[in-house]
This record gives structure tokens, sequence and C-alpha cells, in this order.
């Protein structure tokens, strides 16, 4: 493969206390996506899984399908979306620790830390906090280190020069981005490891420009750009206007599959790419939809992804792919009921066109 693919990996697929109260007995992330209805002409709802089926992820033997079948397809490792609100404050972390205190499966894996308050804004109520995102400071940074320590001395981590990849979903909302960066490179060094691979995203999902540019400045080794593959133009921004007046529904914008043409070519920017996305399942007519979204459509952005990466070390070709199985989001690679494996096959022939 010309490319590192790393797709992240949403944990939300067994019931916990806190969904129970807050949605209601045995919610998943199932419970949206199957719920899922069309909006709108043409609109593709519900998008249901096939051969994987509702699965429930304390079952070890799915998550060694799912492994099995992303390796098949020439994806490296998984980001395992990663919740520390703070004291110790974590969420749904089960399917992790299994895989890591079983050994299995053996896929490759990194850790995303999803640094964000969770509130009810895709549900119409954003000011409903669920869980409130807090930085303590650094004896909670050394508590949260110490926590995922095992994970990083772990032979299936994803690393970049020996270094364990670490990615921070809102760099922006830390306290002090620079200060975080030293803290966990000399907590790191200290470990006896080598450092850390500190990875930055720079959402940037309709082109308006990034939330946050200061990757470099405050010692991250990379950002990623994440850009939804929509296409926008005056002439589109007019369509959807019209289109959501007309029927008061979501934001529906084209698919583009030369989205990649807009990412930026700096040498410490790594792209992300989506194969779809619709997040109605989610939030009903409050959602966005990129519509007209193909495998084929897909593989033309994987194919730009990798040209952009070719001239990097080979060590820091990472490509990430949001997302492995977000269902409610409308993103997702695992296999489903329309399309089959057409978007994993996508992605192997993207990685080595």
């Amino acid at each position: 493969m010309k490319a590192r693919a790393i797709a992240f990996y949403l944990p939300q697929y067994f019931p916990i206390p806190e969904n129970d109260e807050w949605w209601g007995p045995g919610f998943t992330e199932w419970t949206n996506t199957a719920r899922a209805r069309r909006l709108f002409p043409g609109h593709q709802q519900p998008t249901l899984p096939s051969e994987l089926g509702f699965y429930d992820l304390r079952v070890p033997e799915t998550r060694a399908l799912q492994s099995d079948l992303a390796q098949a397809y020439g994806i490296e490792a998984f980001a395992y979306w990663h919740y520390w609100f703070g004291n110790g404050d974590r969420i749904l972390e089960r399917p992790f620790a299994e895989v890591l205190a079983s050994g299995e499966p053996g896929i490759s894996f990194c850790l995303a830390w999803a640094n964000q308050t969770w509130t009810g804004i895709w549900h119409g109520a954003k000011d409903r906090i669920l869980k409130q995102q807090k930085y303590p400071g650094a004896e909670d940074d050394r508590r949260h280190f110490d926590t995922v320590l095992p994970a990083f001395r772990d032979e299936r981590y994803l690393r970049v020069d020996g270094r364990p990849v670490f990615y921070v979903f809102r760099p922006e909302e830390l306290p002090d981005a620079r200060a975080f960066v030293d803290r966990w490179q000399a907590m790191a060094r200290q470990a006896g490891l080598d450092g850390l691979y500190l990875v930055a995203e720079a959402s940037d999902l309709l082109g308006a420009g990034p939330k946050y540019t200061d990757a470099a400045a405050d010692g991250f080794d990379a950002s990623v750009y994440m850009r939804l593959p929509a296409r926008v133009t005056p002439t589109t921004r007019f369509r959807m206007r019209a289109v959501r007046k007309l029927l008061g529904g979501p934001e529906i914008w084209p698919y583009s599959d030369s989205i990649v043409d807009e990412y930026p070519r700096s040498s410490d920017v790594q792209p992300c790419i989506y194969p779809n996305w619709d997040n109605t399942p989610r939030a009903g007519r409050r959602g966005l939809v990129v519509s007209g979204a193909t495998p084929a459509a897909f593989q033309h952005n994987v194919e730009r992804a990798v040209d952009l990466l070719a001239d990097r070390p080979a060590e820091e070709r990472l490509l990430w792919v949001k997302s492995w199985n977000e269902w409610a989001e409308g993103n997702h690679l695992e296999p489903d009921l329309r399309d089959g494996h057409g978007w994993l096959r996508a992605l192997m022939a993207g990685l080595s066109a």
C-alpha cells in the first residue's frame, strides 16, 4: 500500500447506564441508525449493516471479524475514540480495555482523545450538558497519561519512527496546547518511550477555514485536515438554502470527488477523507447530508489523498479515514445492505493505485 490507512472507530455499540438515562434503556448507536427515515426525495435512509449485523462490541468474536475485514482491505490501524473528561471520568472504555487486556484482535490501533463536552445539540437541546469536558491541570494530565501508558507499550500500537501516535480531537479547546504537548512528551520520555507522535485535528468541515491552525507552533508533530466531501460553491450554497427553505429539512450538499484538491499542501498536514456523510439518523431535519456519495467517487478521493502523501517519509504517510463504523453519522466502511463491500474495495483500490 502507498499510504498507512487509519480508520476512526466508534465504541458506542453496547448499552451503558449513562445512555440508558439520557436516551432510554438499551440505547446504542444502532438505535438512531435503525429508526432513520427518508427526509427528502432520493434520500437514502435507513442505511443498515449487512454481514456484521447489529453487533455488540462486548462480543470478542465481533471485534475479531472487524479486524480481519479491515486488514483484508488494507487498513493498518483503528483509531479508537477515547473519552477522558478529567479527574478520571471516562465513558465507553470497555471495548478497548478488553482489546488491550486480551491481546486480541491483532489489528494495530491508536487512541484518539475526543476532548469535547457532550451535549444534546443533535437532538435539539444544544444547551443540555450531558458530560462536561474539564481540564484540571498538570496532575490530571499525569493521571490521564498513566492510564493510557499500557496501550502505548502494546506491540500493536501504531507508531511513527518508534513513537506512539496520540490524536487530539479539539486542540483548540486545550487551555494551553503548548504546555499540554510539552508535558505529554516529557512524561513519555520519563516512561522510557522515544516520545509521542502527537497529532492535532484541524477541523474545516465546509471549507470556511480550520478551527485550529497552531499545530506546528504548539509542538504537535502533525495536524489532520478534516473536510466533508461536499462541493461548496456559490451555486451549491444557493441551491442548498432554496431546498432547505422549500422542504424544511436538512442541509443537502453534493458529494465532491475532487475535494482533496482543496486540502493544504503543507508537509505537516495529513489528509482525512470521508466515504460518505449523513447525520440525519442523529439530528433529523437539523442534520447535514452529503448526497451522491458512491464507492467510485470515494476511490477517486483516496487516490488523490495518496498522491498528496507521496513525497512524505514512508512512516508519515498517514491517511485518516472517517470512519470505520459511524453509522448514525452516515460515514462508514463496514459493509452495508446497499453497497456491500463497495466502500472497502474502493479504499483498497485507491491505496494501491
